[in-house]
């Protein structure tokens, strides 16, 4: 069950707000537990994942990016534009079975006119 475009909206949305309240989260539980931070934070650090704030995340992005220019990854999956289908006659994972259906559909359609018009012309038929 739970996938109607409902629950995935809802599901989505809930992650994005815990994204958005999680240094809130972070900074509330530190203040909780000054009284003993050394030996807390270590029990915190434990328990819930540490975010970096957003300005120490600027400075190292700097780093990052050039890391990612070595790791570029070279894909080997063509997908045809107009039937979008790969070399394996595959569709993509996004794509629901009624559009497939219906792409399908178009395309044996396309077929079936091109074989009525090479019999036409072997038969020398204008129309």
């Amino acid at each position: 069950m739970a996938k109607s475009l409902r629950s995935k909206w809802k599901r989505k949305m809930r992650a994005e707000k815990r994204k958005k309240n999680a240094p809130k989260e972070l900074s509330r539980l530190k203040s909780i537990l000054k009284t003993d931070s050394d030996v807390l934070m270590k029990d915190v650090q434990e328990i819930a994942t540490v975010v970096v704030p957003k300005h120490c995340e600027e400075k190292t992005q700097c780093v990052v990016t050039d890391e990612k220019d070595d790791m570029k990854m070279e894909t080997d999956m063509k997908r045809n534009k107009k039937t979008l289908l790969d070399q394996n006659g595959q569709y993509p994972v996004w794509m629901n079975q009624r559009q497939r259906k219906r792409l399908k559909a178009k395309r044996e359609k396309g077929k079936g006119k091109s074989k009525a018009k090479a019999v036409k012309a072997s038969k020398g038929l204008a129309w």
